[in-house]
């Protein structure tokens, strides 16, 4: 594969306990991507991925979607440092 890049996403709402990490490990996997995705305390949820450009803008498009029974209400977006993951992990 070509250039890797890494984002993480911050994504809001009502978001925990909707299966949102679940739906983020498992569009990560169709897409190719590496990373993570965990619950943080004030009720975000944190989701980081490591691939090609056109992979993480295709995985964007899905969390600002989310799963059926998610409610977003936003998505932050930044650049991440790269780091090595043999595959997407729920923490």
């Amino acid at each position: 594969m070509g250039v890797k890049a890494a984002r993480r996403w911050l994504v809001r709402g009502h978001v925990q306990g909707v299966g949102y990490r679940y739906f983020a490990q498992k569009n990560a996997s169709l897409l190719g991507l590496t990373g993570y995705s965990r619950n943080l305390d004030d009720g975000r949820v944190e989701v980081y991925a490591v691939g090609a450009p056109e992979q993480l803008s295709d995985m964007a498009a899905r969390l600002r979607q989310g799963p059926r029974w998610a409610d977003v209400r936003g998505v932050e977006e930044t650049e991440a440092a790269v780091r090595r993951y043999s595959s997407f992990e729920i923490l």
